[in-house]
């Protein structure tokens, strides 16, 4: 199935579109490694995203679920402890704000499940 999500870039996560291989709930790990600037500090944060045949039932930051989110065409949009992140999971990019006084941009890989 790995194979299935990575040719089908898993761009808006409407999962459905892999067809009858999807039928039981499964899920994707990265691993991000974050550049966070002006610190130029890098954190490896870890995104889980599990779904069904129909939706995305949950998301995980670092083992924190956050109180909502967003599917957007690439990816998803949500926010944890005040730093708003966007991941873009065609591009396999990271992208966050700490209300303007941080940022933070990195690479996702995936990782094992």
């Amino acid at each position: 199935m790995r194979v299935l999500l990575r040719t089908w870039g898993w761009a808006t996560l409407s999962l459905a579109a892999l067809g009858p291989a999807v039928a039981a709930p499964s899920s994707v790990v990265l691993s991000c490694a974050v550049v966070y600037m002006p610190q130029r500090s890098t954190w490896v944060r870890e995104v889980r995203i599990d779904w069904d045949r129909k939706a995305v039932r949950r998301l995980h930051i670092d083992g924190v679920e956050p109180y909502s989110f967003s599917l957007i065409p690439n990816g998803v949009v949500t926010a944890v402890d005040n730093e708003r992140i966007q991941i873009d999971l065609v591009a396999r990019q990271w992208q966050s704000d700490f209300r303007g006084h941080a940022t933070g941009q990195g690479r996702c890989e995936e990782a094992p499940a």
